[in-house]
């Protein structure tokens, strides 16, 4: 599987939210490249986020954005040696 730069405009966008707090949304501005923007509405068309524009994070959402900082953690933790061989 590739990552082509709409993916990773819309993953860019979704670590963008604080997954501590439901409360918490952001709002995409017009002044925001016009990338962020179209990652926005497509977030907001697949049912991630809760405005075309930001707002919040849905049920879904959510869960993909747990996802991602997961892959995140796993990605950027130093991986250990198998010293057991």
């Amino acid at each position: 599987m590739k990552l082509n730069a709409d993916l990773i405009d819309e993953l860019t966008l979704l670590s963008q939210f604080k997954l501590s707090s439901t409360f918490e949304g952001i709002k995409v501005h017009t002044q925001a490249s016009q990338n962020l923007i179209d990652a926005a509405q497509r977030l907001f068309d697949k049912g991630l986020i809760s405005q075309n524009d930001g707002g919040y994070l849905t049920d879904l959402g959510k869960d993909a954005a747990d996802h991602f900082e997961r892959l995140q953690s796993i990605l950027t933790t130093p991986a250990k040696l198998d010293t057991t061989s």
